[in-house]
C-alpha cells in the first residue's frame, strides 16, 4: 500500500530526513515512534505530499507521490490524515465538517454526504454533536470528529500525527479506542505516536527513528522484546520505565 524508497528532505541545508526506507502491507499497522526531533511526522506528511521531498520516492496505492504528473488533492482525498490539533472547521457544524469534502471533493449529493457523516458520527459515539460546532467539544471528542471526516473520503488508508498529544490524559483512551477498532477491521495505518500500549496492543511493526534516520524497523515482538539498537534500547527504558 505505501512504499518509502531511500527518501532524504532537507530544510534549506539542515537535513531532516536520510535515506529513509519502509514499506506498510495492505491492512497492516506501522508504529512511528522516536524522540521529538527525530523526523517522525514529517516522514508522515511526505507520504501524501504535505512535505515535498528532495530524493528517494514514495508510492501509495500504485501513485508516485512525488511525480509532477500526480493529482495530489485526488490522491490526498483518498488517503485519510488525522493531525495532532484536529484542523476542524471552527465555523461550521459538526456535521458540517464531515459533509463538505464528501460534496466538494467526491461529488456526493448532500442527503448522501450528511447519512454518510452521521454514520460515522455514530460510529465515534458523537451523533448527538452534529449539530454543535467544534469549540463546544472536548478536544477527545474533537480528535474524534477528525478521524470520522477522514473516514467519510473512504481512505484506502490512514495516517495518524500523534494524534493523542495534543489531549488531556483522561481524553487519549477515547481516541485510541477508535484507532484500535479501526485496526481491528483491517485499516491501513501508520500512526505516529508515543503510546507505547496502543503499539503494543495492535501494531504489526514499529518504525524507530533517530536523528532524522529510521533506526529500527522491527515486528513488534522483536522491538519490545530486545531492539537491536542501542539508542532504540534507551529510549524504551525511560518511556517504558514509568
Amino acid at each position: 500500500m505505501i512504499e518509502i524508497e531511500n527518501i532524504s528532505k532537507w530544510y534549506g541545508s539542515f537535513q531532516v530526513l536520510t535515506d529513509c526506507s519502509t514499506r506498510v502491507a495492505k491492512g497492516e499497522v506501522v508504529v512511528v515512534c522516536g524522540p521529538s526531533g527525530s523526523g517522525k511526522s514529517t516522514l508522515i506528511k511526505c507520504v501524501n505530499g504535505l512535505e515535498p521531498i528532495q530524493k528517494g520516492r514514495i508510492i501509495v496505492n500504485g501513485t508516485s507521490v512525488g511525480d509532477a504528473k500526480t493529482d495530489l488533492p485526488r490522491l490526498r482525498a483518498h488517503v485519510g490524515m488525522v493531525f495532532q490539533h484536529f484542523e476542524l472547521f471552527p465555523h461550521m457544524s459538526i456535521a458540517r465538517n464531515l459533509t463538505i469534502a464528501q460534496e466538494k471533493v467526491l461529488g456526493r449529493g448532500k442527503d448522501e454526504a450528511y447519512e454518510k457523516g452521521i454514520a460515522l458520527l455514530d460510529r465515534v459515539g458523537l451523533k448527538a454533536h452534529a449539530d454543535k460546532f467544534p469549540g463546544q467539544l472536548s478536544g477527545g471528542q474533537q480528535q474524534r470528529v477528525a478521524i470520522a471526516r477522514a473516514l467519510a473520503m473512504d481512505p484506502i488508508c490512514m495516517l495518524f500525527d500523534e494524534p493523542t498529544s495534543a489531549l488531556d490524559p483522561e481524553m487519549i483512551n477515547e481516541v485510541l479506542d477508535v484507532m484500535v477498532e479501526l485496526a481491528s477491521e483491517g485499516m491501513t495505518m501508520m500512526v505516529v505516536t508515543h503510546e507505547m500500549g496502543f503499539a503494543r496492543k495492535v501494531a504489526n511493526r514499529v518504525i524507530f527513528m533517530d536523528a532524522g534516520a529510521i533506526v529500527e524497523d522491527a515486528p513488534k515482538e522483536e522491538f519490545f522484546g530486545q531492539p537491536r539498537s542501542e539508542r532504540a534500547q534507551t529510549f524504551l527504558s525511560k518511556i517504558l520505565s514509568h
